[in-house]
């Protein structure tokens, strides 16, 4: 994982986040997401942010495993649209841009720690980066799960790549041509979901994880999800992906899509 050069990551809890809560407690980073009022949006320098904490996590030998979690009552609603679009808020982040472009999706799988996703708000679009790419997911059994892409005039090409890895060829094709909300508990039948709880229960059962964890060998699970990288097939594919996006949002199909769900009506299909 090189994203940043290592003379910045030595300045980590010198930094300010815009977008995240850090805290590094007990061989544990925790990762708060921290724009609820925008639904936890994936904003280019939020992805920045996280990728600066996965470097740091992978670059620190006393950080064992990296959980991830979200204010709010939406862990992520996907990417921000109007942001990737070039028209990105003011921010006080000091984290400093990256040294080549991220791929979220490749991203989680260059840690070589472990990544826990507590999950207590709704999932949509690109927020299943995180679900696909962390090793353990414990989500609230009250949640909904939804990929509605289509019905934007959208497609999620790379969050498709990324299910992939985790579910059934067959189900992750049709949940992103039909655009349903999935289940929670179908999605933990599907292998998306590690365990299922509720609010009341969550919060052990992530302490429960951490625990049996730190009794392990945290070299011995680095190198384990090293050679789990090594062995996988290759995400040359990724680039591919984001520029079949960028297509699909800029077509007339696209721009219809987004521009009824701004004014809250039916799109109006032409196949282009």
């Amino acid at each position: 994982m090189k994203y940043f050069n290592p003379e910045d990551i030595t300045t980590f809890h010198q930094q300010s986040f815009a977008f995240l809560i850090t805290e590094e407690k007990e061989n544990v980073l925790y990762v708060t997401l921290d724009r609820a009022e925008k639904k936890n949006a994936l904003h280019p320098q939020m992805i920045n942010e996280l990728a600066y904490c996965f470097q740091y996590a992978h670059d620190t030998p006393g950080i064992w495993m990296i959980l991830i979690q979200a204010q709010g009552n939406v862990f992520c609603a996907g990417a921000d649209l109007k942001a990737m679009s070039g028209m990105a808020d003011d921010h006080d982040s000091t984290i400093p841009q990256p040294k080549g472009d991220i791929l979220v999706g490749e991203m989680f799988k260059k840690i070589y720690k472990p990544t826990i996703a507590k999950v207590t708000g709704d999932v949509y679009a690109g927020g299943f980066f995180f679900l696909a790419g962390c090793n353990i997911v414990i989500a609230q059994d009250n949640l909904k799960f939804g990929l509605p892409e289509v019905k934007r005039g959208l497609y999620p090409f790379q969050v498709m790549a990324s299910l992939l890895d985790v579910m059934p060829a067959r189900k992750v094709v049709d949940w992103c041509v039909r655009g349903y909300n999935l289940p929670v508990k179908e999605a933990e039948r599907f292998g998306l979901v590690t365990q299922v709880c509720s609010s009341e229960e969550i919060d052990e059962a992530i302490e429960r994880i951490v625990h049996e964890l730190k009794q392990n060998s945290p070299m011995a699970i680095s190198n384990g999800l090293k050679a789990y990288d090594y062995i996988r097939p290759t995400s040359s594919e990724q680039k591919y992906l984001m520029s079949m996006l960028m297509q699909t949002i800029t077509s007339q199909d696209g721009q219809e899509g987004l521009k009824a769900f701004r004014e809250k009506r039916k799109p109006i299909w032409t196949g282009s």
